[in-house]
């Protein structure tokens, strides 16, 4: 199974394909260098195969590249986080 995550500015979410099939989005609101996070879903077909924490870390570390932080009103991101504390410098208050 090859994943691939990547932005999708014109949709405001970053998506992950799974072999080439749209598998799931987070979606985000820009806040000039602040994302915040309201909303992430993962397609029926692939769900508990770990594609939302694949989804979440793979926007987690292409935002930590950008210099971009994060609202996490999302609360399967705001839970990722929680158990993974090496993104929570990432968290930033609601701008």
């Amino acid at each position: 199974m090859s994943t691939l995550v990547e932005d999708n500015p014109a949709k405001h979410r970053f998506e992950i394909l799974v072999d080439d099939a749209l598998a799931g989005f987070t979606a985000y609101l820009p806040r000039g260098e602040v994302l915040v996070f309201t909303h992430t879903e993962v397609d029926p077909r692939f769900q508990n195969m770990g594609v939302g924490a694949a989804l979440v870390r793979g926007t987690l570390d292409q935002l930590r590249e950008r210099g971009t932080t994060v609202v996490p009103r999302c609360p399967f991101m705001a839970a990722f986080i929680g158990r993974h504390p090496e993104y929570a410098d990432l968290v930033t208050p609601e701008p």
